[in-house]
């Protein structure tokens, strides 16, 4: 099968479009044909956690299609079935953290970035009726990390002001749409005049540049919480922004990933900050059915070919996109 894969070279140099053994489903596993893949920062970070004396592996943890064998033992998923991949591995139940043994999929084991893929069959859900195949590839590992944010970490009500620094991303996309689907008030952040249009008409209430004073721009705000994913170069404007006893919720970094706290303030504040990755088995699910049920899609910015993977992966780490980017590998 023709896949991407990474081999031979750290970054982006190692990334090549060539075949790559097929190989069929093990017990408890079924094979999908692949219709589509979502791109994310992940696999840009997986390409320097790959070591070159590795051997070849496909990237990818996003991927829709449809169910073209399955493993012995497997009942619960039959050839032909439309399905979407949940890319957490091991984590089965909510828990407070990831369990031991948690795993992402496009490493260290193979990912979705081929024209086949093989996965344990409790890890594919029924494709949402109202997602395209370019929706749907696109949706699961950004829908499922702003699902914990927003939902089991953030804990976001009605008539909560949310601040979502830096929007554009596809998991800060996602978040706005779940928080105005709550019926939350929701304030955004860009550098980009353009992503600031583009976020206020998705719903977002209020839009500034990144680039302002926090404090003066939201001195009338009461701002329940902040989703931080930029680091350092945001970090203390978040913490200004957010009001006392107010909640950071942190799920990457952008920037740097070191940060100073004033902790005196902090503790004076009674801030809460938690951390968030991924979600589990039972997030996933719960995603599905509120995506489906408030008619939710994701926001797809642009989709390429498996063979024009470098230009994908330099769109992506150029934050060229608003939304979501994937690959379209059979129409």
């Amino acid at each position: 099968m023709k896949a991407i894969i990474h081999q031979g070279k750290e970054g982006l140099e190692g990334l090549s479009y060539q075949d790559m053994e097929e190989v069929g489903p093990a017990p408890g596993k079924v094979k999908v044909k692949l219709k589509t893949a979502g791109l994310n920062r992940r696999d840009i970070a997986v390409t320097s956690r790959h070591k070159p004396d590795q051997p070849a592996l496909v990237l990818g943890s996003d991927g829709a299609g449809i169910i073209a064998e399955v493993g012995q033992g497997v009942t619960d998923v039959q050839v032909g079935d439309e399905v979407v991949i949940n890319p957490g591995l091991g984590w089965k139940e909510n828990s407070d953290a990831p369990p031991e043994g948690f795993e992402i999929m496009g490493f260290p084991d193979h990912g979705t970035f081929g024209e086949y893929v093989v996965v344990p069959s409790d890890h594919v859900e029924s494709k949402p009726a109202h997602l395209s195949w370019e929706e749907a590839g696109v949706l699961p590992l950004a829908a499922l990390t702003a699902y914990r944010v927003i939902f089991t970490r953030g804990k976001v009500k009605e008539g909560d002001t949310v601040l979502l620094p830096g929007i554009g991303s596809g998991v800060l996309t996602f978040a706005l749409k779940f928080a105005k689907a709550l019926g939350a008030r929701v304030i955004v952040t860009s550098r980009s005049e353009e992503k600031l249009d583009a976020a206020k008409e998705l719903g977002a209430d209020r839009a500034i540049p990144t680039q302002t004073d926090w404090n003066e721009a939201l001195k009338d705000e009461q701002v329940d919480l902040v989703v931080e994913s930029i680091g350092r170069a945001t970090f203390d404007k978040s913490l200004v922004a957010v009001r006392k006893g107010g909640t950071v919720v942190t799920f990457g970094a952008t920037t740097e990933d070191e940060v100073e706290i004033d902790i005196r303030k902090f503790f004076y504040g009674q801030y809460n900050l938690l951390g968030s990755t991924m979600g589990s088995a039972e997030e996933f699910k719960a995603m599905l059915s509120f995506i489906a049920r408030h008619d939710i899609k994701p926001e797809v910015d642009r989709m390429f070919q498996l063979a024009e993977f470098k230009e994908a992966f330099e769109y992506l780490r150029d934050t060229k996109n608003f939304g979501k980017i994937g690959f379209i590998i059979e129409k």
